[in-house]
């Protein structure tokens, strides 16, 4: 089964806590293998001198990560993250996040992904990470 946009954020909807909903993500395109979701700017997470905070940018990645195994599975299951490594790059003042989360390599009881996050209008890499995530159903 190919998901869609509507499928994905359904599955974004339906299975993240509420404060993670509050982070306003939407998914923006996916593939068989690749989601990409939207961080909307908010005052509410920037940090000290108005950048947008490593927490914010971290559970997007995550977030973004469950969406693009979802996608390369064809359906969400039970998953959980065993590993993320984020590298910041560069501060984020007043502009949406792109978060691009690509799956690597697909098991059947892991799957890889490597996440970029990009300020919107430009094409700097704000922050990258890794993810490794157990398969549970």
């Amino acid at each position: 089964m190919t998901l869609t946009t509507t499928d994905a954020n359904k599955i974004l909807s339906a299975n993240f806590a509420p404060w993670v909903l509050e982070l306003g993500l939407s998914v923006e395109e996916l593939g068989d293998r690749r989601a990409v979701l939207r961080l909307p700017w908010s005052d509410r997470l920037a940090r000290e001198g108005g950048s947008l905070s490593g927490q914010a940018l971290m559970a997007a990645a995550d977030t973004a990560t469950v969406i693009a195994v979802s996608a390369a599975r064809g359906s969400y299951g039970p998953m959980t993250t065993v590993q993320q490594s984020t590298s910041f790059q560069r501060a984020v003042m007043e502009a949406d996040v792109l978060i691009e989360a690509v799956v690597t390599k697909l098991g059947r009881r892991t799957a890889f992904a490597d996440i970029t996050m990009t300020a919107e209008g430009t094409e700097e890499i704000a922050a990258r990470a890794s993810a490794v995530y157990a398969l549970l159903g």
